[in-house]
């Protein structure tokens, strides 16, 4: 099993993994327990995610969570596990409505909570906005593919590069966001070969979740993992009894994702074969 932490971990261990081929797991964490325990399992990158306005606070979305709270429960996780690579999720309505909002915001949240990334749900809209982030000396999480922050508009909550536009879009949205300064891309619930050219034609650690084995490392929400949700997503490991401790079932998803047993084939989204080959003829133009 992993050994617990005994270093800070930073973007440079993210960026060396893509480089050596080594895959970093990482786990969403709402809680000063849960985080002590994630550090001694030896899990290395967590991500305060907005999906706590579901699992913890209840609600159908993760529209209903604010920004002040998901500042307490950040800043609750890095003094759990001040080793580990952080990364503070901003809540919907806290950096769409204009620039000096979104930078006033993301600044906060560093501020108070003492993380070492911020996680933004990005469209093309958003390219300013990163690119003012990162001249801030902000390290910006990019996540593409489903974007839970705008269900309404995708009409629900289905895997997104189903189709060849789709997946160009993703690609080529992947490449403005590297350009404008990300430091990081996550990509959610997408086809692993929509992942594959993401990977291949950036140079940013690529964090799935849900997108296939490609990726420089992997991410899953917890209570999903531990087995405590009504609707386990498809893209989330079996890791056994529910009823093991938790601190075991940590251990064994970094361990899985280090030596390349997650995710396999039955956790990965496809395209129709019609539009893979649509797709790949496109990236090969």
């Amino acid at each position: 099993m992993p050994a617990p932490l005994t270093r800070r971990m930073t973007l440079n261990d993210l960026r060396a993994a893509r480089q050596s081929g080594e895959r970093v797991a990482m786990l969403t964490c709402y809680d000063f327990t849960t985080a002590q325990l994630m550090q001694k399992a030896g899990v290395p990158t967590l991500l305060v995610g907005d999906s706590a306005s579901s699992v913890i606070l209840g609600h159908e979305s993760t529209l209903s969570v604010g920004l002040d709270f998901m500042i307490e429960l950040t800043a609750a996780v890095r003094r759990g596990a001040p080793l580990a690579w952080m990364v503070g999720d901003m809540p919907f309505g806290s950096y769409q409505g204009s620039i000096g909002q979104g930078v006033n915001n993301v600044c906060r949240m560093v501020k108070l909570s003492g993380c070492d990334g911020v996680k933004l749900e990005v469209a093309e809209g958003h390219l300013k906005l990163v690119r003012r982030l990162t001249d801030a000396g902000v390290a910006i999480v990019a996540h593409l593919g489903l974007r839970p922050q705008a269900v309404g508009l995708l009409g629900g909550y289905r895997f997104q590069g189903r189709t060849a536009d789709e997946a160009m879009r993703i690609v080529t949205l992947a490449q403005r966001m590297e350009k404008a300064g990300a430091a990081a891309l996550l990509l959610e619930a997408v086809p692993a070969v929509v992942a594959k050219a993401v990977v291949e034609r950036t140079t940013l650690p690529v964090i799935g979740c849900g997108a296939g084995r490609y990726c420089h490392g992997h991410v899953v929400v917890t209570p999903d993992l531990l087995g405590w949700t009504e609707r386990k997503p498809r893209f989330v490991p079996d890791l056994g009894n529910p009823n093991r401790p938790v601190d075991e079932m940590y251990g064994e998803y970094v361990r899985r994702v280090s030596e390349r047993q997650y995710p396999a084939d039955e956790h990965d989204y496809e395209m129709p074969p019609a539009e893979q080959a649509d797709f790949a003829a496109r990236l090969k133009g």
